[in-house]
């Protein structure tokens, strides 16, 4: 195991990145390369929970909203009621809030805004982008588990659909976003313009600060105007159909494995229509 820079590697990747049967080098010593506390390391990933029962409703309210995400507590009520599901609204309107689903908006609001903190305007309508790493964009998403459930961020590249980076995260903190960022603006040339929606991960100082010290211009969508972050709206109907509804990811890592291959089949191997049936990756380091 070759000894790597760990300043900006988020903790639930360093653990991953421990071989326990490595063959060379203990596992004491793997810990101390990656500055990584062993009782860290063998601690288990928790999920966020709930019942069997509300869990089976927010896996076809998840289902659902990706089909109409203008469906609100009242219509998804009634969507689950005609699938033979005796369900009040409160439940309902409980579960989507965990979910982070709004209907009042035409998109997912997975971060709700913190009205203290400054919002910038949105910079990319009618803006014609050219090129890689000239306008990037993150949003987050409920990934739902057969025993729990988890969030997922990720950064992509308009132009080439490339994702940069991704984190999960059980609860919607800032930390799991700027674990995203650090490792985007680490791995890659900085771009132009940096869009993001207006949750409060998104709007904190913490966040905004990273972004506007690289000299990066920050844009954000308008209220309820989800087209505004299309891009990443389309990647994760992709990810939910093309990997977390086909599989049945019993725990966090095998969540994780799960979505570490399917990225990279993202990126490199699948074929984008409006792309000319390239690659993102193909397209992201063709120029």
């Amino acid at each position: 195991m070759a000894q790597k820079k760990t300043g900006a590697i988020p903790l639930n990747e360093k653990r991953c990145m421990v071989e326990l049967q490595h063959p060379a080098i203990s596992t004491r010593r793997q810990c101390e390369l990656l500055s990584l506390n062993r009782a860290t390391l063998y601690r288990p990933i928790q999920m966020g929970t709930e019942t069997p029962e509300n869990l089976h409703y927010m896996r076809l309210i998840d289902e659902e909203y990706i089909l109409a995400p203008f469906y609100g507590s009242r219509k998804m009520r009634e969507y689950l009621m005609t699938e033979g599901f005796q369900v009040n609204r409160k439940r309902i309107q409980r579960l989507m809030r965990i979910m982070g689903l709004e209907g009042i908006a035409p998109g997912p609001n997975t971060s709700q805004r913190n009205q203290k903190h400054k919002v910038y305007p949105y910079l990319l309508r009618n803006y014609q982008i050219v090129r890689p790493n000239e306008v990037w964009s993150t949003d987050i998403t409920y990934i739902p588990m057969p025993r729990g459930f988890m969030y997922l961020v990720a950064i992509i590249d308009w132009y080439s659909r490339y994702v940069l980076s991704w984190e999960l995260s059980n609860t919607l903190d800032t930390q799991f976003c700027l674990d995203a960022l650090h490792s985007a603006l680490g791995k890659h040339e900085n771009p132009i313009i940096f869009n993001t929606d207006q949750g409060c991960q998104f709007t904190s100082k913490e966040f905004t600060s990273t972004i506007l010290d690289q000299g990066i211009q920050l844009s954000m969508d308008g209220r309820g105007r989800a087209l505004d972050n299309i891009f990443v709206e389309r990647l994760w109907r992709s990810v939910k159909y093309e990997c977390v509804y086909l599989n049945e990811f019993g725990t966090v890592p095998e969540l994780h494995a799960g979505l570490e291959q399917y990225f990279k089949f993202y990126n490199e191997r699948r074929l984008h229509q409006s792309l000319g049936y390239k690659t993102p990756k193909k397209v992201h380091y063709a120029a």
